[in-house]
């Protein structure tokens, strides 16, 4: 049965960031998942994981100037310092935090072009030799061109693509159905072809980014896939509620027990 945590940059937003942890734990979930933590001290952050009995399942590394558009470093040309200063903030926080994920993501930059692609893998594997004497695993994903025009991973196609030239243990695919819907489609066999390169999953609906008991995908039939090819870890909830978060969590009833 999955597992799921709950995305603290999406969801709870009724309330300030650091009473998004209270608000998960009454909800039912068992672990919490967000963008990035950077904006507090990790003894904050760690206190309220602490005090209401959450885990933490994956954050991201620092993207450049988000509130500019930015979306991330390792492919950036001319970012190489702040994309090293990045890598130590990173796991700087996730030993503090005890995160045994990250998402690396990779900026707005052309796919197609060498330049792009060499610092790119060598950007991802110096973070995945860092982040593996941590026992961290580095994950990254695709982000679909409707809603992120220009990134550098505009596919699940792409991920793996350059996965095999990264060739890490521990650098995995973060499996956001939400986009792989939008950008490759045939869910079930396209889960079943990438189920040993999965290191986290994160759903919402298709198309609006809601509930995952609304749009396209049946997500009962979703999710049970995910068990037969044996994928165990948490199921990041990365969906903009269609109203007060609380009031949208009905889907969770039938997995009440496993979240």
């Amino acid at each position: 049965m999955p597992r799921f945590a709950a995305n603290l940059s999406m969801m709870f937003t009724e309330v300030d960031f650091l009473d998004r942890f209270g608000a998960a734990a009454r909800a039912g979930f068992k672990a919490v998942e967000f963008l990035f933590p950077y904006a507090h001290p990790a003894g904050e952050i760690k206190a309220r994981l602490d005090e209401h009995g959450l885990e933490i399942a994956l954050f991201n590394f620092y993207p450049g100037d988000w509130d500019a558009g930015e979306k991330g470093l390792a492919a950036m040309p001319g970012r190489e310092e702040e994309f090293l200063a990045s890598v130590d903030q990173a796991l700087e926080y996730a030993r503090a935090l005890g995160v045994p994920k990250l998402h690396l993501m990779a900026g707005l930059a052309d796919p197609d072009s060498a330049d792009h692609r060499v610092r790119y893998v060598k950007h991802v594997r110096y973070a995945a030799e860092r982040a593996a004497a941590d026992g961290v695993l580095i994950t990254l994903e695709p982000l679909n061109p409707y809603n992120v025009p220009g990134y550098f991973l505009p596919s699940v196609a792409h991920v793996l693509d350059v996965l095999a030239e990264i060739d890490r243990p521990n650098v995995k695919l973060q499996y956001d159905l939400y986009h792989a819907q939008l950008t490759d489609g045939d869910i079930t066999h396209l889960t079943e072809a990438v189920a040993d390169r999965i290191g986290h999953v994160q759903l919402a609906s298709v198309p609006e980014r809601h509930e995952p008991d609304r749009g396209e995908l049946y997500y009962p039939y979703v999710l049970a896939t995910l068990d037969r090819v044996g994928y165990d870890g948490w199921v990041g909830c990365e969906y903009n509620p269609a109203g007060e978060t609380t009031a949208g969590l009905g889907w969770l009833d039938a997995y009440r027990g496993q979240s």
